[in-house]
């Protein structure tokens, strides 16, 4: 009887409730305390325990998958606070010119494309910059038509605000010296009054009408592509800047059969009729297990310093005869950003020049004096500007007295401010690229990557907010390292501070009891390790819900 009774009773040694998910052995940075802990458990996709090895050992039971992580670093899921998610596959199925840093060698790819092309088949790319390029001045139609006489070729300048085209591709199009420029883009011409190949901004659209679309079945494999990118490095969720409600069906239909396993925060282009369907629908609910969310539209002000589209106060240094782009219509946003405000849509948009910052910062300003709380489905807005990387030293104390979210991407600072000092002059570095500023005034900055403009990696975003040196760890005259930002804060841009900026912060952001588990799992440790050791580490385990989505064999 006795033995029956022991019997009995050994059930009850075991965890009530055990944990679905412990993860002991390892250094836990959760957001939230100063130092450390060594072990988390998971039960239902959220975090039901932080603390010991031995605390977590409590909750360990007959169905309980345990890792151990052997002193690994965990970390809140970090968040790309700012990607085109689409954009990132794409580039993956198309001529990817990503690290050309010569003349020479994007041609070379371009050529190489160019052989393998069916005779007069469009050749298309992203990812070129001329930046790096000895001298550093864009490409011209001139230079594609040696290596593509027949073929039309279109190729996208990294930061998307800019293509170089060849003759065969202006031909189609129509394109001479005599046509004009739409509104808010350039074609530039040369000396002659002729075209030189390079089509800014909203000029852009002239050709790419033209270049056949990606099927169906290119577009869903593009955005396989990108989850599995982005959770192989340690992305967690991506907020996604652009969209259309195709884009959303269809990555509602991914999500249903299971192929989207990465979180993503969506947005719809602004302003127009898809802007104006999520206004009437009001903010949606978070979706697929909270993995799929539409809440936000976005719009885009100016273009981008380095085709020099970014809407300036005074004329560029380098070229005195602009002062940039503005690139939407600024009379037809004004009645939507009230329209958002009142149905509690977030507003989040790109504005890269001090000009158009103001601009933004006076629109979203005479929106809220519009549409005072009392009006306002939702009493804080949480609208965001995009990039934020110029803005005159007097108007960044109006993001605080706004309520405004800065959401910045660290590695722009790191390759721009090669040549912003020669664009813009030393005087406006001042208020370029300034992280720290707008922190020490208590304004939300989400980190992000802007992929694919650059890289897309949380490493190098993560090592560029902290050292505010590029790869090779140079900086130069007009780099204000006093605008870095410490490890600690450079975490929570990653972390908390996009989940604040898509209203998630409740749910994520931190490691803590009842939050979701999401965790990005590095070999190496970031808040101490010197800084170009940053760009070494590497993620070993990304896990969101509780589930190990991407794991490093």
């Amino acid at each position: 009887m006795r033995t029956l009774a022991l019997l009995l009773v050994l059930p009850v040694a075991l965890p009530a409730q055990a944990a679905d998910l412990v993860l002991r052995h390892a250094t836990v940075y959760t957001g939230v305390a100063t130092r450390p802990v060594q072990a988390v458990a998971v039960r239902d996709g959220k975090v039901v325990y932080v603390g010991t090895d031995a605390g977590a050992a409590r909750l360990v039971g007959p169905k309980t998958e345990v890792l151990d992580l052997s002193g690994r670093f965990v970390f809140p899921g970090f968040v790309d606070a700012h990607a085109h998610f689409g954009g990132i596959g794409a580039r993956e199925l198309t001529l990817n010119l990503e690290g050309t840093n010569t003349k020479d060698a994007f041609l070379a790819r371009v050529e190489a494309a160019v052989k393998q092309a069916r005779p007069g088949a469009w050749v298309t790319g992203r990812g070129w910059i001329e930046t790096f390029w000895s001298p550093p001045i864009f490409p011209t139609r001139a230079d594609l038509d040696r290596i593509a006489p027949n073929n039309p070729v279109m190729l996208t300048r990294a930061d998307g605000h800019a293509s170089i085209v060849n003759s065969a591709a202006l031909r189609l199009a129509g394109v001479t010296g005599a046509t004009e420029s739409p509104p808010g883009g350039a074609i530039n011409l040369d000396a002659d009054g002729q075209p030189t190949g390079m089509l800014i901004d909203r000029a852009q659209g002239v050709v790419r009408t033209l270049v056949p679309g990606p099927t169906e079945a290119d577009q869903d494999r593009a955005l396989e592509i990108a989850s599995q990118r982005e959770l192989s490095l340690g992305w967690t969720q991506v907020q996604d800047a652009h969209g259309s409600w195709s884009e959303v069906a269809r990555m509602r239909r991914l999500y249903a059969d299971g192929r989207l396993k990465i979180r993503i925060y969506k947005t719809i282009s602004g302003p127009g009729a898809g802007a104006d369907s999520l206004i009437r629908l009001g903010p949606g609910p978070a979706e697929f297990d909270d993995r799929f969310t539409v809440r936000g539209i976005k719009i885009v002000m100016d273009g981008a310093l380095g085709s020099r589209g970014a809407a300036l106060v005074e004329p560029y240094s380098d070229d005195p005869h602009t002062r940039g782009l503005i690139t939407t219509d600024t009379v037809a946003l004004r009645g939507m950003l009230e329209r958002a405000l009142r149905q509690g849509i977030q507003v989040e948009t790109h504005a890269i020049g001090d000009r158009a910052n103001r601009i933004v910062l006076d629109m979203y300003a005479a929106a809220f004096k519009a549409v005072p709380p009392a009006q306002r489905k939702v009493r804080e807005p949480r609208w965001r500007v995009e990039h934020a990387q110029i803005v005159e030293p007097r108007d960044l104390a109006r993001f605080r007295s706004l309520g405004l979210i800065a959401s910045m991407q660290p590695s722009h600072a790191i390759g721009d401010l090669h040549f912003v000092p020669s664009r813009i002059g030393l005087a406006r570095t001042k208020g370029a690229y300034a992280w720290q500023t707008l922190l020490k005034l208590g304004v939300p900055v989400a980190g992000g990557s802007d992929a694919p403009v650059e890289r897309g990696e949380p490493m190098i975003e993560f090592y560029a907010a902290v050292a505010r040196k590029d790869l090779e760890g140079r900086s130069g005259p007009g780099w204000h390292p006093e605008e870095k930002v410490t490890r600690a804060q450079a975490l929570k841009m990653f972390t908390w501070y996009p989940a604040f900026a898509a209203f998630e912060e409740s749910r994520r952001g931190t490691i803590a009891v009842g939050k979701m588990a999401d965790f990005t799992i590095l070999d190496r440790n970031i808040m101490t390790i010197p800084e170009r050791q940053i760009l070494e580490t590497r993620n070993v385990m990304t896990i969101i819900n509780g589930e190990v989505v991407y794991r490093d064999r």
